[in-house]
């Protein structure tokens, strides 16, 4: 997400347990449209003056949507084409490991697709900051929608004073777990701080039960567990570590951030984390959560349908943040902006692009709804209500009590987030790596590609 995905890929990251392979929709056109009655709300033709055909590209990340219809792959194309008949939306899906390259060498070959998936800051090599430097994505600050948009969705979406990017919404990061296992193993509560959680995650084991499953063979999945520790470890006391860091006056060596590993290493040494998840992707880990088979997943919000699809057996589910906090102070949360969609400055097609965005996101639009309908990240559109009930408490938690950090990998260079997940992966696969050696490589990385 993975704004991680961003983490993915900052999970956006990431929707399915199958699908290893690109989808292709092709949505044939109906014909042409030249009157006014076919234009969206941003007002003109639909695309050339006299309303002929055009094809429109569009490349995003994730796998295809394993119950029902995908969104991007299968509603968008179609709902698009009806609106403008004379419009055809071809859209390709990668896997979120072939993703950032290939959008990459495209659009440094000047053949990337009208719409692209991006990423807010410098979250992903695919981020806003990176390609709004390099010259590749359009200015959309002036699209009549913007204004619907929660300021710091826009703002994360946004490069030197410019919108160049449209959040998916909010992500947050948590805990999935199985309600059923949780009572067989005599857990009442949810657990409000790291001793208990502890203290939870030994119980489940003591019952015979494997507590947490990760899917770290994608190596991005680190990252869901390490942040939502940190936030709890380093922001909670110092939010703006992160600025301090780029302002060469902290360090990635420090005290809370070697604490933050340290525990998450801590799940891993105790046995609490299925062994062998080095050989674990992210779709076995979540087929071994719906299945029943582990108690706990670390995750984020939207994989939502992925972590509530049928399994093997039927359980209640729920969700939490990872208590990461000391005894007695408050839980913080890793909440951020969600990866999204950016325009190709050097595309052939701007006005109908611009076109199918001003249909898509006016809020009264039948896309607008069925876009809604299917986004597991929370909206940022101001008056949509979140009506996923399994994430509310704790969106409804973050709302009240502000306690909340984005996802860390935001405010790094891309290639820092690399080597946290490259040293921690060391470390729990058998080699001597400390959590300082972890921490070190993090700020050698840093060092080495901050360019203010």
């Amino acid at each position: 997400m993975w704004g991680l995905v961003e983490l993915k890929k900052m999970k956006t990251v990431f929707t399915t347990v199958a699908a290893a392979t690109s989808c292709l929709v092709l949505l044939s056109a109906c014909g042409s449209a030249g009157s006014t009655e076919n234009a969206g709300t941003g007002g003109g033709a639909a695309s050339n003056a006299n309303g002929q055909n055009v094809t429109l590209t569009m490349i995003v990340s994730g796998n295809k949507a394993a119950n029902g219809q995908d969104f991007e792959l299968d509603v968008l194309p179609k709902l698009v084409n009806q609106k403008f008949p004379n419009i055809k939306l071809e859209v390709q899906k990668l896997p979120d490991d072939q993703y950032t390259t290939s959008i990459k060498t495209k659009l440094a070959a000047g053949e990337g697709p009208d719409i692209f998936r991006v990423w807010p800051r410098m979250a992903n090599a695919a981020s806003v900051v990176d390609l709004a430097k390099a010259g590749y994505l359009e200015d959309l600050s002036d699209l009549p929608f913007m204004n619907n948009i929660n300021p710091g969705a826009k703002e994360d979406m946004s490069s030197q004073g410019k919108v160049y990017g449209i959040a998916k919404g909010i992500d947050m990061l948590g805990t999935y777990y199985n309600k059923d296992l949780f009572a067989k193993a005599g857990i009442a509560d949810l657990p409000k701080d790291w001793d208990s959680f502890l203290e939870a995650c030994q119980k489940l084991k003591d019952a015979g039960i494997t507590p947490i499953v990760m899917g770290d063979k994608d190596p991005w999945w680190i990252q869901f567990g390490v942040y939502q520790i940190a936030a709890n470890t380093v922001y909670s006391e110092e939010k703006d570590f992160d600025t301090k860091l780029q302002a060469g006056t902290q360090k990635l060596t420090d005290p809370r951030w070697v604490k933050a590993i340290s525990m998450y290493k801590e799940l891993y040494t105790k046995g609490y984390i299925a062994k062998n998840t080095l050989g674990l992707g992210g779709p076995q880990a979540t087929q071994m959560f719906n299945d029943g088979k582990a108690a706990m997943v670390f995750d984020g919000t939207w994989d939502y349908p992925t972590l509530t699809a049928k399994g093997a057996v039927d359980f209640e589910r729920g969700f939490f943040p990872l208590p990461g906090n000391e005894k007695g102070k408050p839980t913080w949360q890793a909440v951020a902006t969600a990866a999204g969609w950016a325009v190709n400055a050097k595309s052939k097609n701007t006005d109908a692009v611009k076109q199918v965005l001003n249909y898509w996101f006016d809020d009264k639009s039948d896309l607008f709804q069925e876009w809604v309908k299917l986004n597991p990240s929370i909206s940022s559109f101001n008056g949509v209500p979140l009506d996923i009930e399994l994430i509310k408490p704790a969106y409804e938690q973050y709302q009240k009590d502000g306690n909340s950090i984005y996802f860390a990998n935001q405010m790094w260079p891309s290639g820092v987030d690399t080597a946290l997940m490259t040293k921690f992966a060391e470390s729990i696969g058998g080699r001597n790596t400390t959590p300082e050696d972890v921490t070190k490589a993090m700020q050698d990385k840093f060092n080495e590609l901050w360019k203010p």
